[in-house]
């Protein structure tokens, strides 16, 4: 999600709202679930849309609207997020429902104490998924309801995940960042930059030993100025050396990229 302006503006604000919330005592795991559904409302209700985020009417007057098809449906704490939401300048239409949606997914990490764990969980259901194609193709087939999706995603997951973990892939489903993948890509993100941190992905052609994760981790974490935490992928058409992802960046030291390499200085 690349939210830019005053809809950047609106969501950094939002967010130190929930923070806020939170601290104060607000049921994280309700808050996170009522936000994503107003979401997805959102996105199903053009109208609703329209009108929450025209900018020719005041604030007031949307946020009552807001109110009046909440009220009675919403925790009091989520209520007012939404309210709140509702009385600010969004660029898109659109932008409203995605900072909504962020908001659920923040709320979701706040819920945990350990964010690490999370994101290590949300890594192994992506590689997990990629390694099984019939189970990636059964919670993509938009013959089934998502219900049973979810269903599927609980007799997976429960008991051998942390609820939050459980709760983000159940919102995957709902199809916001194209496919199930990228949405947990997109979450172990999201639970990273909120504990302050970056995430890499590291592929090699064997495991890691721990010192040489720890030599990693902190050569990655002096150059981007933040702790890095790394998720690791066994591939062994890594030709040595190792490929390193971190956001759009990608550091790549294997035999076949510095083969390619010499191959286009020769062409050149």
């Amino acid at each position: 999600m690349d939210l830019r302006g005053a809809s950047a503006d609106s969501l950094r604000e939002l967010t130190a709202e929930l923070d806020e919330t939170l601290r104060g005592g607000g049921d994280a795991q309700r808050v996170a679930r009522e936000l994503y559904n107003v979401a997805s409302l959102l996105r199903s209700d053009a109208a609703l849309r329209r009108f929450a985020t025209d900018a020719s009417l005041p604030a007031v007057a949307k946020q009552g609207m807001v109110q009046q098809v909440f009220t009675g449906k919403l925790d009091a704490a989520t209520l007012a997020l939404v309210t709140s939401a509702a009385g600010r300048r969004w660029t898109s239409t659109r932008d409203l429902s995605a900072a909504i949606e962020r908001l659920s997914e923040l709320a979701v990490v706040r819920s945990v104490p350990d964010a690490n764990q999370l994101v290590d969980e949300l890594f192994v259901l992506g590689q997990t998924l990629s390694a099984n194609p019939d189970l990636r193709d059964a919670l993509a087939n938009p013959a089934r309801t998502t219900d049973d999706k979810a269903a599927l995603l609980d007799s997976l997951l429960t008991g051998k995940a942390l609820p939050a973990t459980v709760a983000l892939a159940k919102q995957a489903l709902g199809g916001s960042y194209g496919t199930l993948t990228g949405a947990l890509a997109a979450y172990r993100e999201v639970a990273a930059q909120a504990s302050g941190e970056a995430v890499a992905t590291v592929r090699v052609v064997r495991a890691l030993s721990d010192s040489d994760r720890e030599r990693l981790t902190a050569a990655l974490s002096q150059q981007y100025g933040k702790q890095v935490h790394l998720n690791e992928i066994v591939e062994p058409g890594v030709l040595g050396g190792m490929r390193v992802e971190i956001g759009d960046d990608v550091i790549d030291g294997s035999v076949s990229s510095r083969l390619d390499d010499a191959r286009r200085k020769l062409v050149g």
